[in-house]
């Protein structure tokens, strides 16, 4: 299943989410990261669905929501790894144009340093950038990158891209107490954005299970100081902080929608339970989900979330 949702986005309102990258292959094993340790990291971008496929997927999701009166304001690109590893990504954004809809992109910005992947991006009407660190050590404490990638040359890529991009962009800090909540780290990060004229900054901390269970959410005083940096820089700053609610979209197949959805966004009990609730069903549909090893169930801040259970790749 490579579309999935509509699910409602902190960001984009509702959208429906294009996971164009099987699970888990990423540049970064993020510590925060609500789907675990990243088991196959690579930086080499290769085809994994050809451009029909994608369209097909997505075209077909769009009408089984339209049926069920589900409005969709995005069509994002957020995977189970890093998006942009998907070579055919500006292929598919070209060809989902015809369906009218904006789309938008969620990128750990990591290979933003290659030519190709800003063209790509290029063609988005909404990208998001990640920039968790300036410094070195502190990069990759918090997102563990791939061997081979060079921090600097990461900075220039989002500069570079900062200049020439003409739709909304947007930027992403993940806070992580004890890590970048010093005001050292934050005035460098601000210090950085402020240069990008980026539309909105976003600060995020963990509302999931994060990969790691030391990875703890910033003190409240840290969070304060962080937007306060940010402001005095400046930057257009909006705190991304609280759960996103429980209008998930029923599309006709419950468990279809379950496992699609849970496979790049855990879902907290209650959202669960009114994604049941749309679709007329009953929590055993759960029980039998997590019996036939399918999804799991994990707690963190006294929720509970359910995700898609993630298969290791065997090469």
């Amino acid at each position: 299943m490579i579309a999935f949702g509509p699910v409602p986005s902190r960001r984009l309102g509702k959208s429906l989410g294009i996971n164009n990258i099987p699970p888990k292959i990423c540049t970064y094993s993020c510590v925060y990261c609500q789907l675990g340790r990243t088991n196959n990291m690579q930086i080499e971008r290769q085809s994994f669905y050809n451009t029909k496929e994608v369209y097909d997927d997505v075209s077909n999701k769009i009408k089984s929501a339209v049926k069920k009166d589900e409005a969709i304001d995005y069509l994002a690109f957020v995977s189970d790894g890093e998006p942009t590893l998907d070579i055919n990504l500006g292929k598919e954004i070209k060809t989902l144009r015809s369906l009218g809809i904006k789309i938008a992109v969620i990128t750990n910005s990591s290979l933003i340093w290659k030519k190709d992947v800003r063209d790509d991006l290029h063609e988005a009407d909404w990208v998001s950038l990640k920039v968790d660190s300036i410094s070195q050590d502190i990069w990759k404490k918090i997102d563990r990158p791939h061997g081979s990638l060079k921090l600097q040359k990461i900075l220039d890529g989002i500069l570079e891209f900062s200049n020439s991009f003409k739709g909304f962009l947007a930027t992403e800090t993940m806070l992580i107490q004890d890590i970048n909540t010093t005001s050292e780290e934050v005035e460098k990060i601000a210090n950085f954005i402020k240069e990008l004229h980026a539309k909105k900054s976003y600060i995020s901390i963990p509302i999931r299970p994060p990969a790691e269970k030391w990875a703890k959410t910033p003190e409240e005083k840290n969070l304060t100081l962080a937007y306060q940096i940010f402001v005095e820089n400046n930057i257009p700053t909006e705190y991304l902080i609280g759960y996103e609610g429980n209008a998930f979209a029923y599309t006709g197949n419950i468990e279809e929608d379950l496992l699609s959805i849970m496979s790049v966004h855990p879902i907290r009990e209650d959202g669960v339970v009114e994604l049941l609730k749309k679709a007329k069903a009953n929590w055993s549909i759960i029980e039998s989900l997590i019996e036939q090893g399918k999804i799991i169930e994990t707690s963190y801040k006294d929720n509970k979330f359910y995700m898609k259970k993630l298969t290791k790749n065997k090469d």
